[in-house]
């Protein structure tokens, strides 16, 4: 899929001089100047408390800045208005670290459930649900509650919830935690494959092995503030 040359040109993400506090509190991030091509991948990584949650409410809409621009698809978010929000918050998915799967529905409604937001009826989402979820290997599971799923059958039907709707930028916060290094690469790899189908992918994660095994660029937070090293690693081998 092709993006507009406006979006080539200054970045499917772009932050200078942003600065993030809640309420009157000191800065919990500071200084970030970073950009995030369309179609890339990057890892998000440093200690608990370095700011990798806020930086993602940021990413997602869910928090402004306190100081500085920030832009998504080509667009600075800064003096948009409310109900401007919602048509952007649109091309974003999101794995939240605790799912946030709603208990009453059932695997194949809460991922149905952003094309029911956006309009879509009847067989289109059928289809569409049906297709996703055999996908990533809960074909099966379409009518468990989320009470009965496993970790890693929670973390899977949280991520088709996020890209149902085909998200320009997803991102994941700890996705890899509440799982065995096992279902962690396979889920490494889910979103390896969601990036070739032209997802910008962005993963935060305290676990820096994984970032290696990955052999993506990598964000380096440290107390609020950023290091950007935009060259792949080196992948680690995995035996």
């Amino acid at each position: 899929m092709r993006r507009g040359s406006a979006e080539e040109g200054a970045g499917l993400v772009r932050f200078e001089n942003v600065g993030m506090r809640y309420g009157a509190g000191p800065e919990v991030l500071r200084d970030l100047d970073f950009t995030l091509r369309p179609g890339s991948f990057h890892f998000l990584v440093g200690p608990s408390g370095a700011g990798k949650s806020s930086l993602l409410k940021l990413l997602y809409l869910g928090h402004r800045p306190s100081r500085g621009t920030v832009s998504l698809f080509g667009r600075d978010v800064g003096p948009l208005a409310r109900r401007e929000l919602p048509a952007l918050r649109r091309r974003i998915g999101v794995v939240f670290q605790d799912f946030r799967l709603l208990a009453h529905l059932t695997v194949y409604e809460n991922v149905a459930l952003p094309l029911r937001i956006a309009g879509l009826r009847g067989e289109r989402i059928r289809q569409h649900v049906g297709e996703l979820l055999t996908w990533v290997g809960l074909g099966e599971r379409l009518d468990a509650l989320p009470a009965t799923l496993s970790g890693g059958e929670k973390q899977r039907a949280a991520i088709a919830r996020a890209v149902i709707a085909q998200p320009r930028l997803l991102l994941a916060d700890e996705p890899t935690g509440n799982v065995d290094a096992e279902a962690g690469a396979r889920l490494l790899h889910l979103f390896e494959e969601l990036n070739r189908l032209g997802a910008t992918v962005v993963i935060a994660t305290h676990a820096e092995t994984l970032a290696a095994r990955g052999g993506h660029p990598v964000l380096y937070l440290d107390e609020g503030r950023l290091r950007h090293d935009p060259r792949p690693r080196p992948r680690m081998m995995t035996g």
